[in-house]
C-alpha cells in the first residue's frame, strides 16, 4: 500500500520536526518546508494528498499562499491552516479560500490526526464516489462465470500481484476498463485513486500536458500522472498516443520518473499504468506509427479480453445484471427475459459485445409494458437496428472469405478506401466526412494501409 504524502509547511523548526516525526509514526510519507517558496518548490515536485500549512510566516504567509493556489486553479488536495494567533476571522477566511479546516496552536496531537484523518478520507470518499457513479453507469467488474471468464479473472489477479504495467486487448464494447478497474482492485494501490483518460478524446497538441502536467513559473497544471499518484492510470487507446508524448512515456518508464511540459523537476513515476487497444499495436509497429521500445515496455505480459460470442454462456447472467442494475440505478420499470429470449439471445453474434447487450437490455425496459420479455420482442428490437452496410453493395468476392480474418479485414479496407478516394479524388478532408472518421486516426490507418492520397488528385 502506497503512504499518503503530507507537507508540512511552517517556520519554527521545532515544530516542523515534532509534526513529521508523529506523521511518519503514522505511516505517512512527509515532506517539510519552512516558508512558502520551499512549499512551491516541493509541490511542483510531487502533489500532496494533504498539506499542513501555517498563516504566520516570514515573507509571504499561509492564507496569501492559499490564495494563490486557489487562484490558479492549483489547489489540489486538502489543506489544514495552523496559527498560534487564530481569530474566528481568519478561519472563516481560510475556508473560504478553500481551505478544509483550522486547528490552534499549541497543538494537540490528537486533534492534529483526527484532523488530518478525516480531511483525507473526505477526500478519498469524493474520489471513490466519482469513480464509483463511473462505474455503476457503465464499467461493472467483470461479469461472468464461464471458464472463460474465470480464468481470466485468475489471470489479471496474478499480473496485479507482479506488474505494475499491463496492456489489455479487446474489441470495442468487450469490458476493458472493467478489467482495468479489476486489474486495479487486485494491485498494491487498490486503496488509492483509479483515474482513467482516452487519448483519442485529447487534442493532439495537449497529450502531454494531460498526462505528465505543465509548469509556468510558480503555477503547475498536475496531469493525470500526479493525479494518480499511488493509484492506477488507465489510458485507452493507447494507439493513438503522439509521437512526442509516446517517447515522454518511454522515458517515464524506463527512468522511474518524468518532467512536465516546461519543467525541469523530476518527478518521480509512482502510478500503476494501464493501457488499452482495439487492434494489435504491432500493426502500428510495423506501420512507424507507434514506438517499438515502448510497445516491448507495456506488452510484457498483455490481457486479452474476448467477445461475448466467445462466452455467450454468461449471457444469460449479464441480462440478468443490467436489468437489476437499469430498474435499481436507472429507475426503469423492471421486467425478466423469458428462457426462450435468453437461449435467443446466447445464439446472436453480438458484435457490440457487453456494451450492445447493455443497450438492448435499456431499450427493451424502455420500450415494453408486459412483465415479460419475450423472444419475439427481442427478434423484433433486434432486427429494427439499422444495417452498416447498403444491401445495393455487392457481396464481397469468394477470395476474400479464403483469407485470414486479419488479411481479409485489411484488404476490405483497403479496397475500401481506394475506392471511397478515387470519389473524391484524394481529398482527405472530404474522405473524413464521408467515411466518418477523425482525420489523424485515418491518416493512421491509411499509413498502415500502404495508401498514399495523394496519388489520387485530380
Amino acid at each position: 500500500m502506497t503512504a499518503q504524502y503530507i507537507l508540512v509547511v511552517d517556520d519554527e523548526p521545532d515544530i516542523r520536526q515534532l509534526v513529521s516525526e508523529i506523521l511518519e509514526d503514522e505511516g505517512y510519507d512527509v515532506a517539510v518546508a519552512d516558508d512558502a517558496e520551499k512549499a512551491k518548490e516541493l509541490r511542483r515536485q510531487r502533489r500532496p494528498d494533504l498539506v499542513l500549512l501555517d498563516i504566520w510566516m516570514p515573507g509571504e504567509d499561509g492564507i496569501s499562499l492559499l490564495k494563490g493556489w486557489q487562484k490558479s486553479g492549483s489547489l489540489c488536495c486538502p489543506v489544514i491552516m495552523m496559527s498560534g494567533h487564530g481569530t474566528i476571522e481568519t478561519a472563516v477566511e481560510a475556508t473560504r479560500l478553500g481551505a478544509y479546516d483550522f486547528i490552534e496552536k499549541p497543538l494537540s496531537m490528537a486533534k492534529m490526526l483526527l484532523t488530518i484523518d478525516n480531511a483525507l478520507r473526505s477526500e478519498q470518499l469524493v474520489q471513490e464516489n466519482k469513480g464509483l457513479r463511473e462505474q455503476v453507469s457503465e464499467n461493472p467488474d467483470p461479469i461472468g462465470n464461464s471458464k472463460l471468464m474465470v480464468k481470466l479473472r485468475e489471470q489479471t489477479k496474478r499480473i496485479a500481484e507482479h506488474n505494475d504495467v499491463v496492456l489489455i486487448y479487446g474489441e470495442s464494447g468487450v469490458g476493458k476498463e472493467a478489467f482495468a478497474r479489476y486489474f486495479h482492485a487486485n494491485s498494491n494501490g487498490a486503496n488509492r485513486a483509479f483515474i482513467k483518460s482516452t487519448i483519442s478524446s485529447i487534442e493532439l497538441d495537449k497529450v502531454s500536458e494531460a498526462l505528465f502536467g505543465k509548469e509556468s513559473g510558480d503555477k503547475v497544471n498536475y496531469g493525470l500522472l500526479d493525479e494518480s499518484r499511488g493509484g492506477c492510470l488507465y489510458l485507452a487507446d493507447i494507439g493513438a498516443l503522439p509521437a512526442d508524448s509516446q517517447q515522454r512515456l518511454l522515458n517515464a518508464l524506463r527512468d522511474g520518473y518524468y518532467t512536465r511540459v516546461n519543467g525541469s523537476e523530476h518527478v518521480d513515476l509512482g502510478s500503476t499504468l494501464v493501457f488499452s487497444s482495439q487492434h494489435d499495436l504491432r500493426d502500428d509497429v510495423n506501420a512507424g506509427l507507434f514506438d517499438k521500445d515502448l510497445y516491448s515496455q507495456i506488452n510484457i505480459v498483455p490481457l486479452m479480453v474476448p467477445g461475448l460470442r466467445d462466452h455467450p454462456e454468461d449471457v444469460p447472467e449479464l441480462l440478468n445484471y443490467y436489468v437489476d442494475q437499469l430498474t435499481g440505478h436507472d429507475g426503469l420499470p423492471y421486467r425478466h427475459f423469458s428462457v426462450p429470449a435468453q437461449n435467443f439471445l446466447r445464439n446472436h453474434d453480438w458484435f457490440g459485445n457487453i456494451r450492445e447487450l447493455r443497450n438492448l437490455v435499456q431499450r427493451l425496459l424502455i420500450m415494453g409494458t408486459d412483465s415479460e420479455i419475450t423472444q419475439e420482442e427481442v427478434e423484433e428490437a433486434l432486427g429494427a437496428e439499422i444495417p452498416i452496410f447498403s444491401s445495393s453493395i455487392a457481396q464481397a468476392p469468394q477470395s476474400l472469405f479464403e483469407l485470414p480474418l486479419r488479411q481479409a479485414r485489411e484488404q476490405f479496407e483497403h479496397d475500401y478506401l481506394d475506392f471511397q478516394l478515387t470519389q473524391v479524388g484524394g481529398n482527405v478532408s472530404k474522405l473524413a466526412d464521408l467515411v466518418q472518421m477523425e482525420r489523424t486516426h485515418l491518416y493512421r490507418k491509411m499509413r498502415s494501409l500502404n495508401i498514399d492520397p495523394k496519388k489520387y488528385g485530380k
